[in-house]
């Protein structure tokens, strides 16, 4: 099988790439993604390729499935900028697949493309995928999500899979992620640096280690499933989960006074992740990840706090991979990143 990864340098890049490359039944995989990578991978290569510019379709022919992973966080302060490569550069990724003949489309979608739900039950995959109006985020995975509803009924003759995952963590990938969501400013957590976590009303998330996602895409990729899968691990992480893991005290604070904070810091360009943001993490419901475990046949390996505990390794050593996204030292450091917050 040939297939071909969008948005492969990335954190959830990374793993799909290695483990199509560990599959025997995999012969080759071309890996896309707007500046090649100085890593190498096995059965992979690499092109540059901008989902939201350049010609896919030549890519994307005698793909046997496409991974579509592309997805740009910043700039948060500008929606029109990441609605073209996320929404824009979605639907031509979509029309290059049904272009080229493609027969398999496996797609990233995510949590934030749920409407608000309960944080004291799980919902399945039937939940609306209306997103949270406030956050671009939210509002491009659902959009996307449309995109795929309209791909499915013109193309009935293609497999499409759609994975909502919760938060994504491994330690490679702590760097960038801090870069992506707390900003310049944030330290890299040694240890017992934090001595209270806040205790938010409504803060109850899932996450997952990003091999254990990968394999879900491998999975989707190889297999003969369809339609909507979520993937979340055990367990669901609250603020007592997050003090012990860094050695914390919780002290209550009212989501106001903290979305206050985030909002000074975003409009200060000292923080990346926009106000709206965090109130759709206070939204996002719990997921049932039965479907996937059942239909798939994917179980994680790690449980949410391992995928946390590498997430929090990989930001006290600094750690990262040789691609663009994931350099632990990017040129210009943190200087740059606050220099080019609005970017």
């Amino acid at each position: 099988m040939r297939i071909v990864v969008t948005g492969a340098t990335g954190n959830v890049g990374t793993s799909v790439v290695e483990a199509l490359g560990r599959d025997s039944g995999v012969d080759s995989v071309l890996g896309l993604a707007r500046r090649e990578p100085d890593w190498a991978v096995p059965k992979t290569e690499w092109a540059a390729a901008d989902v939201a510019t350049d010609d896919l379709v030549p890519l994307l022919r005698d793909a046997d499935a496409v991974v579509h992973l592309a997805w740009a966080f910043h700039p948060t302060h500008d929606p029109a900028a990441t609605w073209r490569t996320n929404v824009i550069g979605s639907a031509r990724v979509f029309d290059a697949v049904a272009a080229a003949g493609v027969p398999a489309l496996v797609c990233a979608s995510s949590v934030g493309a749920y409407s608000p739900g309960p944080k004291d039950r799980a919902v399945d995959e039937s939940w609306p995928t209306h997103g949270w109006p406030g956050a671009s985020y939210t509002r491009e995975k659902a959009y996307v999500e449309r995109l795929l509803d309209a791909f499915e009924a013109a193309h009935p003759d293609r497999r499409v899979v759609r994975l909502r995952p919760g938060f994504i963590f491994k330690r490679e990938a702590a760097q960038e992620q801090r870069r992506i969501f707390a900003g310049p400013l944030v330290p890299n957590l040694s240890a017992g640096l934090l001595p209270v976590v806040p205790d938010i009303p409504g803060l109850r998330f899932q996450a997952l280690h990003t091999a254990d996602a990968a394999e879900a895409y491998r999975l989707a990729a190889l297999g003969d499933a369809r339609g909507a899968f979520n993937l979340a691990a055990d367990p669901v992480v609250g603020t007592a989960e997050l003090a012990e893991l860094l050695g914390a005290r919780p002290v209550r604070v009212p989501a106001t006074l903290v979305r206050g904070a985030v909002w000074a810091g975003w409009h200060l360009n000292l923080v990346p992740a926009s106000p709206g943001l965090f109130d759709a993490v206070l939204r996002l419901p719990i997921m049932n990840t039965g479907r996937a475990r059942q239909e798939l046949g994917w179980t994680p390996r790690h449980s949410s706090l391992d995928a946390l505990r590498e997430f929090i390794d990989g930001l006290r050593a600094g750690a990262g991979l040789p691609t663009p996204p994931l350099a632990p030292h990017p040129p210009g450091g943190r200087l740059r990143e606050l220099l080019t917050a609005r970017r």
